[in-house]
């Protein structure tokens, strides 16, 4: 349920603005990865790109910073290498859990005795 009360809603500076497209705009960069970085969503980047396109925000757009180009683009790298490797991982219980039950269905042990007492 929502909150009582007015509304809250950030204003971001034209400066603001200006420095994320210019960040977004950097090759090799992903928006969702400046968005993240700047805590913002994705789609309000999207936005403000258009409208630097269309003219509606104005100004110069400033050069990035090439030590934030580059930390995007190594979170960018780190991400893909997690992503390979969950699948690997994925992939190594898969084949565990395979091999284990092929080997319980064909091992003589893997069926079960029926343990007789003796009688006295």
């Amino acid at each position: 349920m929502a909150k009582p009360g007015p509304k809250l809603v950030n204003r971001y500076s034209t400066e603001f603005k200006l420095k994320a497209v210019a960040l977004s705009n950097e090759p090799g960069v992903l928006i969702k990865d400046v968005a993240e970085s700047l805590c913002i969503h994705p789609f309000m980047l999207s936005r403000w790109r258009k409208e630097v396109r269309d003219g509606l925000i104005t100004g110069e757009l400033p050069e990035p910073e090439p030590q934030v180009v580059a930390e995007l683009k190594r979170l960018q790298e780190v991400e893909r290498q997690f992503q390979r490797l969950q699948l690997e991982h994925d992939i190594l219980k898969k084949a565990i859990r395979f091999a284990s039950q092929t080997k319980a269905a064909s091992s003589p042990s893997s069926k079960q005795t029926v343990k007789r007492s003796r009688s006295r």
